[in-house]
């Protein structure tokens, strides 16, 4: 496999990655997780088969080829009557480069949500949460890490790429892609957050703490939209180090500086049957330690 660069820096800024027409292939991931109760050896088998799927679909897109014509051809080609498709070749962009990110981070996700997810409602110490993780959990829960994000990813980066095409301001982008993202994506948030945790998935529990995260992702999206321009205009990256680490810094002030959302939120997920007192759950140490 060559080497991928994730584009996803740039969400407004770089050049179509596309130089023709491709079709979108959407799969629909339906796991039956009270079946997956079977040898290894098939959930093995199941997991490459859907690799090799991956890779093979993201094989048909010119930006993964290795015949991928270069951003000169791309340059070249577009005239007057190409200016209009600019729109569908950059949100189909955006869904593509959000769908290699999502690969990455289920892998990641699978090992640290279930350890995150901890310190936020149950309010555990890193080792009491750590002794809570088995290879079986974490395996297992890479099979809602992976649909799921193929879900969140791309529908986040279309929303921020199809609002770059507004006269808005970065934060105001910012503010209606957390308020949109959630309203459409909560229920796979918050299915995925109960996987995590061990508990039973009950459909009416799937918009619970809608306002709190609602407020958490408005806050995240105007802060990277805020912090994105300002980094992009203080620091100018230019190669695709900077543009990483611009990129970075952008997430982990907007992470932080939406945390209180996201303490509200885990404030709310608690089971009423072990729910811990607004004084002991909101402790600076448990806050310090959860964001």
């Amino acid at each position: 496999l060559k080497p991928l660069w994730l584009g996803f820096f740039s969400d407004s800024h770089g050049p179509p990655i596309f130089g023709g027409h491709c079709g979108l292939v959407l799969v629909t991931l339906q796991p039956h997780f009270g079946t997956m109760a079977g040898s290894a050896g098939s959930k093995t088998t199941g997991l490459v088969l859907l690799t090799v799927g991956l890779i093979c679909v993201m094989q048909m897109f010119p930006s993964f080829s290795p015949h991928a014509p270069g951003v000169a051809m791309v340059k070249g080609g577009v005239q007057g009557g190409e200016s209009s498709s600019h729109f569908a070749t950059k949100v189909v962009g955006a869904a593509i480069q959000g769908a290699t990110a999502a690969t990455v981070a289920a892998i990641l996700s699978a090992v640290t949500e279930p350890i995150v997810n901890r310190l936020l409602v149950k309010r555990m110490t890193f080792s009491q949460a750590f002794a809570e993780i088995t290879f079986s959990l974490v395996a297992n829960f890479f099979l809602t890490t992976f649909p799921t994000n193929m879900l969140k990813f791309p529908v986040f980066e279309v929303i921020n790429m199809a609002l770059s095409f507004t006269s808005l301001s970065g934060s105001m982008r910012g503010i209606v892609n957390g308020w949109l993202f959630c309203t459409i994506m909560l229920p796979v948030t918050n299915y995925r957050f109960r996987k995590s945790m061990g508990w039973e998935v009950n459909p009416a529990l799937l918009y619970q703490a809608y306002i709190p995260t609602v407020t958490r992702d408005i806050i995240y999206g105007w802060a990277r939209g805020f912090v994105g321009g300002y980094m992009t205009s203080a620091f100018a990256p230019e190669t695709s180090m900077q543009r990483a680490v611009c990129f970075g810094a952008t997430v982990l002030a907007a992470c932080i500086i939406s945390s209180p959302g996201n303490e509200w939120r885990g404030y709310t997920l608690q089971p009423k049957d072990r729910t811990l007192p607004f004084a002991e759950y909101f402790k600076p140490v448990n806050y310090m330690r959860s964001t």
